[in-house]
């Protein structure tokens, strides 16, 4: 049975922190990305050893028994006792409490001065290990995580996705109000069993991608509009895209860099929640006039002239 090093795979130090390990496996997961390199067996292959080596070690438990027991960490969960008791058994020759059974010396398994455990792992449950009653046992695949990434109209809309996984073609729902980060289960599609042992499950976790026009914020949606100097100081009205269609709103007169509408209901639907939506938050900035000629100029110095006499009487 090879040793995987999940470190060595995901470039990392075995004290590496959750946040470093994170890193790590996101910028490799988008350089071996199937979608990047269709057709290359070498490349998937990579993708799904990047993905296995983040699983385990994203998650604090699966992270302490695979640095205890090696990369046969996972062989363990299925046999009912705590695996802390059962390596500790396992070095001290004892019998584990369970119907397996290994008669010898235990350096045997482990070397005089410990070595690594999959050799031990190999031994109980791997070609070689039988049960007491002659059977071989059965331990359940592991999980399978994969990203997906999607638009902001697709999470606004929900869509239907089609993709391949272990070589099977899957297809998945993402409903209104989908959010990045967000995790989709899908049962018995994740990495085989051994020996007739259950499929592990698939989880999907959507990555919304930026938008050119909006930034989200929870369900509301922010919009950044420009608005003319003339309209700013007069009132008017602008058109304003949305996720639905273009819509004209009105700019009360006066309005300043930084003032915002609200305009109910076109944010984010809800997420289960599809009759229910965020806002959409329209930011104004006013943009000045430039290359002014010598008559608006002379306007401006106009207006300026009209608006002194006021300040004077304010002092």
């Amino acid at each position: 049975m090879n040793y995987k090093d999940y470190y060595k795979i995901l470039g990392v130090s075995k004290d590496a922190t959750t946040k470093e390990i994170k890193k790590a496996y996101r910028k490799l997961a988008a350089k071996f990305h199937p979608d990047k390199n269709p057709d290359d067996k070498t490349s998937e292959e990579k993708f799904k050893e990047i993905n296995e080596a983040n699983e385990v070690l994203s998650d604090k438990e699966k992270r302490e028994k695979y640095d205890t027991l090696g990369s046969n960490w996972d062989a363990y969960q299925n046999t009912g006792d705590d695996w802390r008791d059962y390596a500790n058994r396992a070095k001290q020759g004892q019998r584990p409490r369970n119907s397996y059974s290994y008669q010898g010396d235990p350096s045997d398994i482990f070397g005089q001065g410990g070595g690594d455990f999959s050799s031990f792992f190999e031994t109980f449950f791997g070609a070689g290990g039988q049960s007491a009653r002659g059977q071989r046992p059965t331990h359940s695949g592991g999980d399978t995580q994969a990203e997906m990434p999607i638009t902001l109209l697709e999470a606004y809309k929900g869509s239907k996705r089609t993709f391949e996984i272990h070589n099977e073609k899957l297809r998945i729902t993402i409903k209104p109000g989908a959010y990045d980060g967000l995790q989709l289960k899908i049962k018995g599609k994740g990495q085989q069993g051994v020996q007739g042992g259950h499929r592990g499950d698939l989880y999907i976790i959507l990555r919304v991608q930026q938008d050119a026009q909006f930034e989200r914020k929870g369900d509301n949606l922010i919009y950044n509009a420009s608005v003319d100097l003339y309209t700013a100081i007069l009132g008017g009205k602008i058109k304003v895209p949305t996720l639905t269609g273009s819509v004209m709103v009105t700019i009360p007169k006066g309005s300043e860099t930084g003032k915002t509408l609200r305009l109910k209901g076109k944010g984010m639907p809800k997420y289960g929640k599809p009759s229910t939506h965020g806002d959409l938050l329209v930011k104004l900035n006013v943009s000045m006039p430039k290359d002014l000629t010598t008559e608006e100029q002379n306007l401006f110095k106009k207006l300026q002239g009209l608006r002194e006499p006021q300040t004077a009487n304010t002092n």
